[in-house]
This record gives C-alpha cells, sequence and structure tokens, in this order.
C-alpha cells in the first residue's frame, strides 16, 4: 500500500468545551448556506461507518419544504466493541448540543433530541443539566431550540435511522423502505436530519477551527480524523483520536501486543482482517486507491493467537440471531441457518464443504435482507470462514 500517512494521535472531540456559547452564538448569525458549504468543504463524512457527507445531509434537509423539522442525535451506541459516544456524551456534551442547535438553524428546526441507549440510562441525570444549561443560554441570546432526551430499550436493531423513528413514534423498531430517506421524510414524516454523536462532535470542531483544519487531517477521500474503541488482546485499550486514513500494520504496531493474528474492523457488523492483509488495509472510506479499504463506525478488536476464530465467529452470530428484528425472512432465518451450520460442521456432522453453502447464505442475505444488519452479516461470517476456515473444522 502507498502512502505517506504516519500514525499520529488528535485531540480536538475531548479539548475544552468551555467557548461553545460563542461558537453557538457566532455560527448561528452566519447564512445557513454558508454552514452547509463549510461543512462541504471540510469533507466530513458520517461516523457511524456509512460515511455519507454530512453537508450533503443537511443540504438536503435544508432544501426540504415544510414547517415542521427535527434534529436527532443518534446515541444508540450498540456496535459489539463501541464505547466512544458514551465518553463525548459524559465529557463534552456541550459539543454535541452546539452542533444539534446550528443544525437547527441551518434546516429551520426548532426541536432536537437525542436518542439515547436503553444501556445508558446512567448518563441521563447529568445529560438533563447539560441540557438545561444550555436552554438557558438560548434563551438569552433569543434562539428558538429545544432538545429532549429519548430512552432506547435496548434494541441493536435501533441504531439503524428509520427503525430509531419507528421506536420514537411508539411503534415496533423495524427498519423503513427507502426512499424516502429521512430528509425528506424522517421523525414523523417530517424532514430530520439525524447525525450520530461523534459527528456532530467534529461539526463544533469545524465551526470552531474551520473546515480547512480539519481537512488537513487524514488522507483524500478520508478527511479529518476519528475516535477509535481499542479492545481485546491489547496494552493499550481505551479510546484514542486518529487521523484516517492509517494502515492496518500501523495500528497494530502501535496497540498491537506483538502476537496479533487479526483485527475486527468496525464491530460484529465488520469486517476481520489477518495477519497477512495488515499492511494492504487502510482504515477509512479511500476505496481501492491505496489497496483494501475499510470504513469503522470505531470498533476496533484484536486478537491474539490464543483466541479462537470460530468461537469469535459464534459469539458474533449469537448476537445477530439475537437482535435480528425478524422483520425480514433472510435476516430472520439466515441468522439462525448461518449459526446452526458452523455447530454442525465443528460437530463433524456437516462436512467442510458444507462451508460452501453457508458462504452462499450469507451473499444471499447481503443481498436481499432489508436492512445494515442482514446485510452486513456476511462482512465478519465470510471474512472469518475464508480466512480461518481450518479454526471452523478442527
Amino acid at each position: 500500500m502507498t502512502t505517506n500517512y504516519q500514525l499520529k494521535r488528535v485531540d480536538f472531540i475531548f479539548k475544552n468545551e468551555n467557548d461553545w456559547e460563542e461558537v453557538l452564538s457566532k455560527n448561528i448569525e452566519r447564512p445557513s448556506q454558508e454552514l452547509i458549504n463549510e461543512l462541504i468543504s471540510s469533507e466530513l463524512k458520517g461516523r457511524g461507518g456509512a460515511g455519507f457527507p454530512t453537508g450533503l445531509k443537511w443540504k438536503l434537509s435544508a432544501e426540504a419544504v415544510d414547517e415542521i423539522k427535527y434534529v436527532i442525535c443518534n446515541a444508540d451506541e450498540g456496535e459489539p466493541g463501541t464505547f466512544k459516544d458514551r465518553e463525548i456524551l459524559s465529557r463534552v456534551p456541550f459539543k454535541v448540543l452546539t452542533a444539534m442547535a446550528v443544525c437547527g438553524h441551518v434546516i429551520g428546526a426548532k426541536e432536537g433530541y437525542i436518542y439515547l441507549r436503553g444501556e445508558y440510562f446512567f448518563l441521563q441525570p447529568e445529560l438533563n443539566k447539560a441540557i438545561s444549561e444550555f436552554e438557558y443560554y438560548c434563551k438569552e441570546i433569543n434562539l428558538d431550540f429545544k432538545i429532549k432526551i429519548f430512552m432506547g430499550s435496548g434494541a441493536y436493531i435501533c441504531g439503524e435511522e428509520t427503525a430509531l423513528f419507528e421506536s420514537m413514534e411508539g411503534k415496533r423498531g423495524e427498519p423503513r423502505n427507502k426512499p424516502p430517506y429521512p430528509s425528506s421524510y424522517g421523525y414523523m414524516g417530517k424532514p430530520t436530519v439525524i447525525n450520530n454523536v461523534e459527528t456532530l462532535a467534529h461539526t463544533f470542531t469545524i465551526f470552531k477551527y474551520g473546515a480547512k483544519r480539519f481537512y488537513d487531517l487524514g488522507v483524500q477521500y478520508s478527511r479529518g480524523s476519528k475516535l477509535f474503541s481499542v479492545s481485546g488482546d491489547t496494552p493499550k485499550p481505551g479510546i484514542y483520536e486518529l487521523e484516517l486514513g492509517m494502515s492496518l500494520a500501523d495500528f497494530v504496531d502501535e496497540f498491537g501486543d506483538g502476537d496479533t493474528k487479526a483485527v475486527q474492523v468496525g464491530g460484529a457488523s465488520g469486517f476481520l482482517v489477518p495477519r497477512k492483509r495488515f499492511s494492504e488495509t487502510a482504515i477509512g472510506f479511500q476505496g481501492k486507491l491505496t489497496g483494501i479499504s475499510l470504513p469503522t463506525g470505531g470498533s476496533m478488536m484484536l486478537f491474539n493467537s490464543s483466541r479462537s476464530m470460530f468461537n469469535v465467529l459464534d459469539n458474533y452470530l449469537e448476537f445477530f440471531r439475537e437482535e435480528s428484528c425478524g422483520q425480514c425472512t433472510p435476516c430472520r432465518v439466515g441468522c439462525q441457518q448461518l449459526l446452526k451450520g458452523i455447530k454442525a460442521v465443528k460437530r463433524g456432522e456437516k462436512n467442510a464443504q458444507y462451508l460452501d453453502k453457508l458462504m452462499r447464505l450469507a451473499e444471499t442475505m447481503q443481498y436481499t435482507a432489508k436492512c445494515g444488519l442482514g446485510q452486513s452479516v456476511a462482512n465478519s461470517f465470510s471474512s472469518i470462514v475464508e480466512n480461518f476456515r481450518e479454526e471452523m473444522i478442527y
């Protein structure tokens, strides 16, 4: 992989937020189009993993014709191995609140919601205090914008934006068909901007320091920095802000224990990369420009030689089987059959060639499942079976 990237730690997200009043008051005086252009020129992409351009998302909602619009912060941090958003909300909540209010100014929304993961109930008291202080200042500067917390109930599927809307509307948390997209038909059928916690924190950085400061970090097509939740077989577990574009080899050199045989990039719904692929795999949105490029919502789980990849896959499939909402057949049935299948092969009830059938099933799920949950099962399944086939059998 040819790149001049050198792994560097950055400190924007958790840097002091005492100037949030100044950032808010300054930016709500700016024209909406100017703020949108700033986001677009920064090339900030959504930090939830999908990587949709944030500026474009705000632009589409701003252009939607409706008197009622909403801003939603997706704090349903349910991806296994990810634990960064709760730290942002605990340590620098005003950055997120400020970004939501600026977004409301841009698109013409007067209401915002934080959809908080059910397991993060302990964050609610302090977060409510921050919201009260924030809204008091909004009154002082004549900004009509309210923020409320909506508590989730622990369903992984509600991390998907349209399932989140359904949950907020008092319905069963199941994904909607797309189109229409949230920018025109989101919460309560109204134009909605929905960004995750980290994405909003980055918009604060951009509106404070300017687009160029953010754009100068990272590499082409993967601008800026990213928070990574590092866990597993590592002497340095924790949360780190790094520039995007690093090779996985650089990452393992920094965080590995000297015996890293694989890294799960992006949590259970991401890809498992074996040691032989570390040097050719980059973390970001570069596509094939620098070899293999993998986006991630932030979860980076390291496994050394003591770990059974069969047990890892078995654990992921148990998770997906439990968390599937059951709405579509490919995911509801597929997750169960994949789990039964690898167990049958491991016990010797099915021969090794049965893994090929399971691979085809995973591919079918990728193309036919209704939402990202069922579609992403193939990521971890295929990458583990392809690279550690022998551990599935013996």
